[in-house]
């Protein structure tokens, strides 16, 4: 039999962890049932009030206790590391996640295989999250799920079964309350089955430890830079395609202003836009392809292609460079001359700025393709090394051998 090891964090507490306690030891027989023992480990996490005492008072229970607070994160790695199951479990000492679903979340791992069960308070099950946080949470699992090409209901949900075995994989983790979100990403970009059960959720007893505002920040900027450590391209790489989609509205609306005759509001500073969005959107998705590269080398697995998770088309967009950044070099030569050209006439000519910022536009455009390309050749081969290594000293052998 197999043994699920539930960790508690508590940080004051008094008021709901004796019977977060009893409903998760009330569990046991039916964890039984599933083909799991139970071991149930509360983390202290630096406590002014009486959760210690009360915590001391249930046998078979193991506490462990921080001098100070350490964070939710902390805490829950705490008892990971005290703990002896092949399964492990956590949920929160308010009594907000329902203790009666871990059956249900084991069966489910048990089942499918799955490494990271979560259970979801987004999936069709009677939840009284408030409304504030129900959007906060709606903005995170769409975040998640565009960042990691997998879609995620509830990425920060603090009830979850994981298989011990997956856990090297998903640290390091932070300390604070962004552990969870964090750890959903992690998952995700790490390869890991994830499941979601639909659970209740009820308001917590006590106040709230959770900042809407300040820990939400920390959720955004955790789960952008967790997912930077993958797949830079999917971000990098989006936000220069928006980059070069609005240089093209842009140039659409001057195209368009052209067409009626009309006078062109802003000329100089629309095309002023225009250079900045494409050499700016440009310099992001070879950047994006760039990182991804290195990413590589830091994981040693193959690069991740394209935007989507997979490649566009049969060769990487990146190895296009060269000649996506030679044409855009033509292209910037030929604006020069007829900017040159346009110079001559006195007064210059009203198209003279339109081609002058054109042309330097397309030189650096094409400059930066062409750099990327060379750094991307760079980056390849290093990847390689040690696969090409390896061949190597397998042929010298076997000519060692004949």
């Amino acid at each position: 039999m197999s043994t699920l090891s539930v960790v508690i964090p508590a940080y004051n507490e008094e008021d709901g962890i004796a019977a977060i306690i009893e409903r998760v030891l009330a569990v046991r027989a039916r964890l039984a049932a599933v083909g799991m023992d139970l071991e149930l480990i509360v983390v202290d996490d630096g406590s002014s009030d009486r959760t210690v005492e009360i915590v001391r008072r249930y046998d078979g229970v193991t506490l462990v206790c921080h001098e100070r607070n350490a964070g939710y994160g902390a805490a829950l790695k705490t008892g990971f590391a005290s703990a002896h199951g092949e399964w492990l479990g956590f949920l929160d000492a308010d009594g907000t996640y329902p203790p009666e679903h871990f059956p249900q979340l084991c069966q489910t791992a048990l089942e499918q295989s799955g490494d990271l069960v979560i259970g979801s308070r987004r999936s069709g099950a009677q939840s009284e999250m408030p409304l504030l946080r129900r959007i906060g949470n709606l903005l995170w699992s769409n975040l998640v799920s565009l960042v990691g090409n997998h879609r995620v209901s509830d990425p920060a949900s603090g009830m979850r079964v994981i298989r011990r075995t997956a856990l090297p994989l998903l640290y390091p983790l932070p300390d604070g309350l962004n552990f969870t979100p964090v750890m959903s990403t992690r998952a995700i970009h790490e390869g890991l089955k994830m499941v979601e059960v639909p659970i209740p959720y009820h308001e917590r007893m006590g106040r709230s430890k959770l900042n809407v505002v300040s820990d939400g920040t920390r959720f955004l900027q955790s789960i952008v830079w967790t997912a930077l450590t993958y797949n830079p391209v999917r971000i990098f790489g989006g936000l220069g395609v928006l980059a070069v989609v609005a240089a093209l509205l842009v140039g659409a609306t001057m195209l368009l202003f052209g067409v009626r005759g009309g006078a062109q509001p802003w000329p100089a500073f629309r095309l002023y836009v225009i250079l900045v969005l494409v050499v700016g959107g440009v310099n992001l998705f070879s950047v994006g392809t760039l990182f991804n590269y290195l990413v590589s080398l830091f994981h040693k697995r193959p690069v991740r292609q394209g935007l989507l998770g997979k490649p566009l088309f049969k060769t990487p967009v990146e190895r296009n460079f060269i000649w996506m950044g030679l044409a855009a070099g033509a292209l910037g030569g030929l604006f020069a001359l007829a900017a040159i050209r346009e110079g001559l006439t006195l007064p210059p000519s009203p198209a003279y700025p339109f081609y002058l910022l054109t042309s330097g536009m397309l030189l650096l455009t094409g400059l930066q393709l062409i750099l990327s390309w060379i750094l991307v050749l760079v980056l390849a081969e290093l990847s390689e090394r040690e696969v090409q290594v390896q061949d190597d000293m397998e042929g010298t052998v076997r000519q060692g051998e004949g």
